[in-house]
């Protein structure tokens, strides 16, 4: 198939390719630097419909502890004191409403759950492409993110870090996700 943006050729269930998608965040650290982060746990499932794209939808599961920023002992602290990985091993994202707000830009509104506490949130989505693998596989891309207070979910440590760590941070993500035969 020729790549393609167009919704009515992308219908279809898909299962997000773990190999090719990136789930990430980015926290002002100090106030002065940016510290950039990902998981290396995760699975989820997308389901399009090209002719109602309000009844696309996404879910999808990141497992806590996978929590990766490049330093063993930041790390460490975002299992324990802040994501609290023993209790909460789970992080959860299942949508409720998909919005198309241009050809390929997309606004999907869902339930982030973390740390045991689920909030509402609305991602800014931009599909990339339709197209097939080398392998014959059918695939599609997306990117997107949101900001969040990390605080409307109980991710606070004490006082001292709330200072020095932005209480705002950016998820983001670039899924690559196969058609269901």
């Amino acid at each position: 198939m020729t790549p393609t943006t167009r919704l009515d050729e992308l219908t279809g269930d898909y299962v997000i390719d773990i190999a090719h998608t990136r789930i990430g965040f980015v926290a002002r650290h100090t106030m002065a630097t940016r510290v950039r982060g990902q998981f290396d746990e995760f699975g989820g499932t997308v389901h399009l419909d090209g002719g109602h794209p309000s009844r696309s939808g996404v879910r999808l599961a990141i497992r806590a502890q996978s929590i990766q920023t490049g330093s063993k002992q930041r790390d460490d602290l975002l299992r324990g004191k802040f994501l609290d990985v023993e209790n909460h091993p789970d992080i959860t994202f299942s949508s409720v409403g998909v919005a198309r707000t241009d050809d390929t830009h997309f606004t999907v509104t869902g339930d982030l759950t973390l740390r045991g506490v689920t909030q509402p949130v609305s991602a800014g989505v931009e599909l990339l492409v339709g197209t097939t693998g080398p392998r014959g596989d059918f695939r599609v891309g997306f990117r997107g993110g949101v900001t969040v207070d990390r605080g409307d979910w109980g991710v606070n440590w004490n006082a001292v870090t709330r200072a020095l760590i932005s209480p705002e941070v950016t998820l983001e993500f670039d899924i690559t996700a196969l058609r269901n035969p």
